[in-house]
């Protein structure tokens, strides 16, 4: 039988078209990612421990947070948990909400991350009350990061405000906070590593009035979304709650967590 060329030729034309649209689609570029992100997440903890002091009397707090970020580098968030009423200065607030606006930006293997932070106890105010709750604090962190491994500086400063005041009453503190943190992904593994030491510089309401130090071991698993952690925290402070215990003792601190 012969090939009739007549038709042969557009079908081969039509074909090799194709062929150069496909091979143009596998080389275009991946689109742009888009220029904002939102991230949140929800967290049960056993005890929320703050700079290694409990904020829940040694309880369960519930927690979630909230995050929305400009491809730029600057981002807000919204963070927040349960408290108890001792941690505000009326002794009337069960809840923390942290306010942040900040910038973070990667150069290779080094992240630098900076922003002001916001720490809000609603419904702690009241008319005639002279106390104050809020307070803000300033905060800078770099980070380099060698295979599998981080480690982080940062520091946190206060400066003096009345919800800084030793008892919360009297003449106004500032608050100054140092920290190092180690973190490591078990390579191959859903594990992570963590190792935490601080300093708190006093005198202040943070600080327990004198400065005290604290330091923590923890391991996390992630499963798809869920993260489970636990923590060894420990402080060479005192802090006595109405309750009687003792809020900077150590203590191991379980999480379980839901990124969305």
């Amino acid at each position: 039988m012969r090939l009739n060329h007549r038709h042969l030729l557009p079908a081969l034309a039509a074909a090799a078209a194709l062929t150069g649209s496909a091979a143009r689609a596998d080389d275009a570029p991946p689109p742009p990612p888009p220029a904002f992100t939102i991230t949140g997440g929800a967290t049960l903890v056993s005890d929320y421990r703050f700079r290694g002091i409990s904020q829940t009397d040694r309880d369960v707090a519930v927690q979630g947070t909230a995050t929305i970020a400009h491809s730029s580098g600057f981002y807000a968030t919204f963070w927040g948990s349960s408290v108890d009423d001792y941690v505000t200065a009326s002794g009337r607030g069960h809840q923390e909400l942290d306010l942040i606006a900040g910038f973070k930006k990667s150069f290779g293997p080094t992240t630098i991350d900076t922003g002001i932070l916001y720490y809000v106890y609603p419904r702690t105010h009241v008319r005639g009350d002279p106390t104050s709750s809020n307070f803000f604090e300033p905060y800078f962190s770099i980070a380099e990061t060698i295979g599998p491994v981080t480690a982080k500086g940062t520091v946190n400063y206060a400066p003096r405000q009345k919800a800084l005041a030793l008892d919360q009453i009297g003449p106004k503190h500032d608050n100054l906070y140092l920290a190092g943190d180690l973190s490591a992904s078990v390579p191959h593994t859903p594990l992570g590593l963590t190792a935490h030491l601080g300093h708190n510089f006093g005198p202040s309401w943070l600080s327990i009035g004198k400065g005290y130090t604290d330091w923590s071991l923890g391991a996390t698993v992630a499963w798809h979304a869920l993260t489970l952690g636990v923590q060894y925290v420990d402080t060479n402070g005192a802090f006595i709650t109405p309750s009687g215990k003792n809020a900077s003792k150590a203590g191991v601190v379980g999480s379980i967590g839901v990124a969305f």
